[in-house]
């Protein structure tokens, strides 16, 4: 027979585990309006169209709000983002959090996601097929998001989807203003790159402090 008592302090231990992971909302018993942003997740979640898809654990539509003025983009997944399902969320992810809060946001004010949606083994660049598939995806993204600036973490996101020469640097990059979908582009440093180069993690708050002082004033 079923011991209650046992039952009831693993239920308990469980809720709290969700609390401490997920935060309190999800607790919460209340229905949630569906965005637009959330139906084309529910439309495109499955798509086949790539080879990626036989090997994707999770299909990385990206995460914040659908009201977002500032949109972060990444090239791809990589290992912690395919088998989690959310992007930015392995240690880049922390630095990028620990940047946002460096300005007064948190991601949950903002919206990030990469060019393409699955992982590609071996956290390999994406390949021109791949991003001729899956670029369609975030034009729509962001045609539904309607945000203020598009900030690219990275060079290879920023090259690719400005079609820029393979040498152009990213300190060039981070020097030039662009526009993406006739929409400011800012390129800003992989968090990757800054946690492999300590010594230029002032440049890169420096960046998010530029961001501060273009985009969000009041």
């Amino acid at each position: 027979m079923m011991n209650f008592k046992n039952l009831q302090k693993n239920v308990h231990a469980y809720l709290t585990y969700c609390k401490d992971v997920f935060g309190a909302e999800v607790l919460i018993n209340r229905e949630k309006k569906l965005t637009a942003l959330d139906l084309y997740r529910q439309e495109i979640e499955n798509c086949t169209k790539c080879s990626l898809s036989a090997t994707r654990k999770n299909f990385v539509f990206g995460d914040g709000s659908a009201n977002a003025e500032i949109l972060f983009v990444g090239e791809a997944p990589g290992a912690v983002e395919d088998e989690m399902g959310l992007p930015f969320v392995g240690l880049a992810g922390k630095l990028l959090d620990k940047a946002l809060h460096h300005i007064g946001l948190d991601r949950s004010e903002v919206f990030i996601t990469n060019i393409l949606k699955c992982r590609p083994p071996g956290n390999r660049d994406p390949l021109p097929d791949e991003i001729a598939l899956c670029e369609p995806y975030l034009h729509q993204q962001i045609a539904l998001l309607k945000p203020k600036v598009i900030i690219s973490l990275g060079r290879i996101a920023a090259r690719t989807l400005l079609c820029l020469p393979s040498d152009t640097s990213l300190t060039t990059m981070r020097k030039q203003h662009y526009e993406y979908c006739g929409i400011p582009f800012c390129v800003f440093f992989h968090p990757a790159a800054i946690l492999r180069n300590a010594g230029r993690e002032d440049e890169f708050f420096a960046d998010f402090e530029q961001l501060k002082e273009k985009y969000l004033k009041n």
